[in-house]
């Protein structure tokens, strides 16, 4: 107390005088702290919302030249280079992705879609590729889609259903298998089920070591050929897949081509597509058969001839036709994403001369065609009568491919040829203008296949 009193009246009013004044500068300094920090923030938040942009948006921004905004801002002009630096980057990623997936194997891993619609022999030709010991081959998986979700036909819901579709098959050929999980009844538990469609079709689900000991008490629905096998263990399925050099899938259920660009563009796909196509009064007169109760109507028309064919019925056979036709169109057409991806074949050429056609799709998809396709080939070409299952794939290809001739009524033919004229024009498949021309085997009702459908 002494030294405060000590202490001159004007050094306590300096010393007071600095204390505010410090209290002012650490409250300055506080603000300007925050004002740096929002600064920084905002810079962020522009960089996070520059790399969110497509590579596209990226180039264009580049690409500006003396804009305003960046010769008055010189952290735009940051930002630009910082996106070139982000462009280059990726391209360096894709390049050791693409990089890493080839090395170990000289060749790089295909992922072969074949396309078709029911009755058009896909089974058959699907068969090629399941016996090519290095290539996992799933038979229809889009079997389980189609039942779990119900699609009306046409409008909104077609485009829904090839939405669906398409996601499920870029899955399945990254060896997702797990997808099948969502549409797989009863769903399988710990990831084991005993219901998956067409199992045995399917090389590489009935070998080990997929094929696990077989359980008394677990149905197999659909079982393994060749060997008992218990329920399918969708771990072991994906982890097979994923050893296989290359994967291959036929559907029947994809028909919209372009619907597949995303697949096709996807970097860690190298897609082929092959569309398989046949004569529509064959696919019709093969599904009265295979599917008889759903054509009814069709066989009543035919036999008595009394009761109207429904237009509904003859609509659904003229958007059948129409949705082969435009698909194919596209794939003809040679869009940029589709060069060198897509490939059409008719049936009629595969039947008369399989093992040429093999190895054209084979050499198509860039895969070897090993001496056990050939040997399959010429076995379950020959033989001296066809199956008795509709889903057989053992038959006398060269004999029975076109033999729906003689059993259809001209009146049926007469039907198809109506609605699908634009199809068969563009697959090169002749009209019958009597019942003589439908049973004449020597006039034939193929022209030759044009070189452009198989590159």
């Amino acid at each position: 107390m002494e030294i405060q009193c000590a202490l001159p009246q004007d050094i306590w009013e300096l010393l007071h005088c600095l204390k505010m004044k410090s209290k002012y500068a650490v409250l300055l300094v506080f603000v300007i702290t925050l004002v740096i920090i929002e600064k920084e923030n905002s810079f962020i938040s522009r960089v996070s919302d520059k790399l969110k942009q497509s590579p596209q948006a990226l180039a264009e921004a580049n690409s500006t030249e003396g804009s305003p905004a960046l010769a008055k801002n010189g952290s735009l002009a940051s930002l630009q280079e910082l996106d070139a630096a982000f462009s280059q980057l990726r391209s360096h990623l894709y390049n050791i992705t693409q990089q890493l997936a080839s090395e170990g194997d000289p060749r790089p891993r295909r992922h072969v879609l074949l396309m078709a619609t029911t009755r058009t022999g896909s089974s058959f030709v699907g068969e090629f590729f399941n016996q090519q010991g290095s290539i996992f081959y799933l038979f229809e998986p889009l079997w389980h889609v189609e039942k779990t979700v119900n699609f009306l036909p046409g409008g909104a819901s077609a485009v829904g259903s090839a939405l669906v579709y398409r996601d499920v098959l870029k899955q399945l050929l990254l060896c997702d298998l797990y997808i099948l999980e969502n549409f797989i009844s009863p769903v399988p538990e710990g990831h084991l089920t005993p219901f998956l469609f067409r199992r045995g079709s399917s090389h590489s689900l009935c070998e080990e070591p997929v094929c696990t000991p077989s359980t008394k008490k677990v149905f197999e629905r659909y079982y393994c050929r060749n060997r008992r096998c218990g329920p399918l263990n969708i771990t072991l399925a994906a982890e097979a897949c994923r050893r296989k050099q290359h994967v291959a899938l036929k559907t029947v259920r994809m028909r919209q081509l372009e619907f597949l660009q995303p697949l096709a563009e996807d970097p860690r796909l190298d897609l082929r597509i092959i569309q398989l196509v046949r004569d529509p009064r064959a696919v019709l007169a093969s599904r009265m058969v295979a599917f008889s109760g759903k054509y009814e109507t069709w066989k009543k028309w035919v036999n008595e001839g009394e009761a109207p064919l429904h237009e509904e019925e003859v609509q659904r056979l003229r958007g059948h036709c129409e949705s082969v036709r435009v698909s194919a169109e596209l794939g003809l057409q040679r869009p940029g994403w589709l060069r060198g991806r897509y490939m059409l074949v008719r049936y009629e050429d595969v039947a008369q001369a399989p093992l040429q056609k093999a190895r054209e799709m084979f050499r198509f998809a860039g895969l070897p065609l090993t001496p056990q396709v050939e040997e399959w080939i010429g076995r379950n070409t020959q033989a001296p009568h066809d199956g008795n299952d509709v889903y057989s794939t053992c038959k006398n290809s060269s004999e029975q491919f076109d033999k729906w001739r003689f059993s259809i009524p001209f009146k049926l033919a007469q039907v198809v040829q109506d609605v699908c004229a634009p199809a068969m024009q563009l697959f090169g498949y002749k009209l019958a203008s009597s019942p003589t021309a439908l049973a004449n085997r020597s006039f034939s009702l193929l022209e030759e296949a044009q070189p452009t459908w198989v590159t």
